[in-house]
């Protein structure tokens, strides 16, 4: 993996950036500085357009590996630039991942630690209009900056000059927008929708400034509903099952595993509610042959929104090459979070599982990246994205960011780079239940601690149980590495300002709702 500039004169050309430690006082730091100046690029600073879709598993792109899904578009981001293969989230869920991709901070410091799904949820846990994110930096450097698609943080967006999102979650079909303020609804398939609108903006832009624009897609999100012109696809392909399909929880894997609603026994409501999905399910096959047909419909019409999005990709890149622009354009594309797709019996997120954390992440910058390089080795996080693209932008990225940019990763130079990162997830009780947690992952080890009364933990060895079917916590041959693992959440927390405080006692579980 290598660039065809040196870290050096890439930082003379586009200014240093101190994306590093966190400080506890991060939020109260970021709305200080709203009001502060901000450098203006330099003349050829990089366009930006920032890809994200809504559920995709790191499996579903072809660049990744998957044989039956052709998604041409989305492998050329990284066959003509770089394909991290172990990028993650730090929170698995819509909002508060987006909010990190914004902020460079954590859920737990940036304030959107939910959906909204759980009670006592309320609307000013969207991001403050005076949090500072990279667009709205970017804005005040000179560029122009456009929001375009699936949003979905319970707050209008800011830092924009031209903004058109959904309107919450949004509809496959005829969807309705807020246009700069102003309810507009559109005809036709939402990823068609997205992509008329990101050209839109593309052809109206003035071209007298670079442009950063979020390009952001609600596929594969459920219900899982495809343009019509996808109907047939994958009509006759059989879905293999992924390992261990099927079989119940192993009996040493936390209970909260079994307390979830995000199995696929759990989805035969879905196919029930209309009658294009009723058609795909017999629902008087027995029930083992039963959650093989759910399965295969479930994934053949998660794979079926892909290829509009696909499509709809492919025109924006087009567009960037017809007009010349593509050269000096940074092209990021990634998911707000992971996807189960029938490992563990599950689908949906959420949980601390690799399918559920993994992201796909691609990047492409002819000026600077050379094309076809792979990162296999560093752990990439949705909060290094901000840091990552002020500092190629040649803005100054806070240093209360609790993320890193990523540009010595570009020059294949790092000298120091994390060896863990921290997950933390708080929606409960809510939309299928995952009982609130945190945990460490390592390259090797993952350490997860399902915190509320009464606790439960978890320990996989990733070298040698990739599945994470063999819960070795209790182990005493592991003893040592549970230790070291629970300290290193302890300094994890501190380092980002997320410290209990003296004498706190864990709450005891709230099902509410959800299975106790």
């Amino acid at each position: 993996m290598s660039a065809t500039l040196s870290r050096r004169r890439l930082l003379q050309l586009m200014g240093t950036a101190t994306a590093g430690a966190a400080l506890p006082s991060a939020l109260a730091q970021a709305r200080e500085q709203a009001a502060e100046p901000v450098r203006k690029v330099a003349d050829g600073a990089p366009n930006i357009l920032f890809i994200m879709t809504d559920d995709q598993a790191c499996g579903a792109l072809g660049i990744y590996g998957n044989e039956l899904l052709k998604t041409p578009n989305m492998d050329r981001i990284g066959n003509e630039g770089l394909r991290f293969d172990e990028a993650f989230v730090t929170t698995s869920v819509c909002a508060p991942s987006r909010a990190s991709f914004l902020t460079g901070l954590y859920a737990h410091t940036h304030g959107v630690t939910s959906n909204g799904e759980e009670p006592g949820w309320y609307e000013q846990m969207g991001l403050r209009h005076d949090q500072i994110t990279y667009p709205m930096l970017l804005q005040k450097a000179g560029y122009h900056t456009a929001m375009v698609g699936k949003w979905h943080i319970k707050s209008m967006p800011t830092g924009f000059d031209h903004w058109a999102i959904l309107r919450g979650q949004g509809s496959y079909f005829d969807p309705q927008f807020i246009v700069n303020g102003a309810p507009v609804r559109f005809r036709g398939h939402t990823d068609d929708v997205i992509g008329d609108q990101a050209l839109h903006y593309l052809q109206q832009r003035p071209d007298d400034r670079p442009f950063c624009l979020c390009y952001q897609f609600k596929a594969p999100h459920g219900p899982w509903e495809p343009d019509p012109r996808f109907y047939d696809a994958f009509k006759d392909v059989e879905v293999p099952l992924p390992p261990g399909f099927g079989e119940p929880q192993p009996g040493d894997a936390p209970v909260a595993f079994s307390k979830t609603t995000q199995e696929i026994a759990h989805m035969g409501d879905f196919f029930r509610d209309n009658e294009r999905r009723k058609a795909q399910v017999d629902p008087d096959l027995p029930e083992e042959e039963r959650l093989r047909e759910v399965f295969q419909a479930y994934v053949r019409n998660y794979y079926r929104v892909l290829l509009g999005v696909d499509e709809n990709v492919g025109r924006v890149l087009d567009f960037l090459d017809e007009h010349g622009l593509a050269d000096n354009t940074i092209v990021v594309y990634t998911s707000d979070n992971g996807m189960f797709l029938g490992e563990h019996g599950f689908y949906d997120k959420r949980l601390m599982l690799e399918p559920s954390i993994r992201v796909p992440m691609l990047m492409r910058w002819p000026r600077g990246i050379r094309a076809g390089g792979v990162d296999d080795r560093h752990m990439v996080l949705n909060v290094d994205v901000a840091p990552t693209l002020l500092e190629l932008a040649g803005v100054d990225a806070p240093d209360w960011m609790q993320g890193r940019s990523w540009t010595p990763l570009l020059q294949g130079e790092p000298a120091d780079w994390r060896e863990d990162f921290l997950y933390e997830w708080y929606e409960y009780p809510a939309v299928h239940c995952a009982r609130k947690h945190r945990g460490v992952r390592t390259r090797r080890w993952k350490l997860i601690h399902f915190w509320e009364q009464p606790d439960e933990w978890a320990l996989y060895d990733l070298e040698n149980d990739p599945l994470e079917r063999d819960n070795l916590y209790a182990d005493p041959a592991h003893a040592a590495t549970v230790a070291r693992l629970q300290a290193r959440i302890t300094e994890l927390r501190a380092s980002i300002g997320d410290v209990d405080p003296p004498g706190h006692v864990a709450p005891r579980l709230q099902p509410g709702k959800c299975p106790a």
